[in-house]
């Protein structure tokens, strides 16, 4: 079977063309995703076919389950389905059909490949159940203190297709045992579906830094929907403006929300390597 590597701001995913092949994928997701016996990646995209867009993407985490929605994901499957012929280079923006709706990609050409794109993200989502989030007599979670590990971190919670708990910290993110704390927030009873946990350090009104624990993937270079997540709460307190830059361990994502309506996010696309897995 053949496969793509790509990443989007070291947010890195396998890519295959799923259109009619029947597979475990989940198993598949999980054993290429290892990162010492398989191929190494944050999970396996599949380029499907829509009869509702242009194309449709299925998301398989790094342990096999599947998840919602990817914004780094789902700018590198529009190039995989460029450079595969899935899709002919001609489309000004290319339309998603994913688990949390439709989805429009922009691509951003450079020297005649794709090395850019914007993704209108679709509303935040802050209502409890939207989260989906278990938080009795509150119809929004902001600041809420949640304890883990002895430590309390006060968290926001946003829907951007899939749940995201946020929090910004005074304490350097990058001395955080995040790979400790995150998967004790992921599975903390709070969130039904699990959730995705980023920790944030403000710098201005321009630029947050950031670190993310990934629901079904854990450590990450970067994460879209959290970096959606992260503006969108830093938006809602008046902390930064309608643009803002993202820093994360693998690099930067740009982020416009003026406050309300859809998200847009913008980030780098980078092809790797292709291969061959066994059938």
């Amino acid at each position: 079977m053949r496969f793509t590597k790509l990443h989007g701001a070291g947010n890195d995913y396998l890519f295959m063309d799923g259109r009619g092949e029947e597979r475990d994928w989940p198993a598949l997701a999980a054993a290429m995703s290892d990162r010492h016996t398989g191929v190494g990646s944050d999970g396996l995209i599949l380029a499907a076919h829509s009869d509702a867009a242009d194309l449709r993407m299925i998301m398989f985490n790094a342990d096999g389950s599947e998840g919602q929605m990817c914004g780094n994901g789902i700018r590198c499957l529009v190039r995989f389905a460029f450079d595969e012929g899935i899709l002919p280079p001609v489309y000004s923006a290319v339309s998603v059909e994913t688990a949390s709706g439709a989805r429009r990609v922009t691509p951003i050409w450079e020297s005649g490949l794709m090395s850019r794109a914007r993704v209108g993200m679709g509303e935040p989502r802050l209502r409890v159940e939207d989260i989906p989030a278990i938080a009795p007599g509150l119809d929004v979670i902001t600041d809420y203190e949640l304890e883990v590990e002895g430590r309390s971190f006060a968290v926001s919670c946003v829907s951007m297709g899939n749940p995201h708990a946020v929090a910004f910290v005074d304490e350097d993110v990058d001395g955080l045992p995040l790979g400790e704390i995150g998967p004790l927030v992921e599975r903390h009873p709070m969130f039904p579906e699990r959730v995705n946990f980023e920790v944030v350090n403000l710098i201005d009104s321009t630029r947050v830094k950031a670190r993310v624990w990934e629901r079904g993937s854990g450590l990450t270079e970067a994460c879209g929907t959290g970096a959606c997540a992260v503006a969108v709460s830093a938006r809602l307190r008046g902390w930064v403006g309608d643009d803002v830059t993202v820093s994360l361990p693998g690099g930067d994502l740009s982020i416009h929300w003026p406050g309300e309506g859809e998200v847009i996010l913008e980030g780098p696309v980078e092809r790797v390597f292709e291969g061959e897995w066994p059938d």
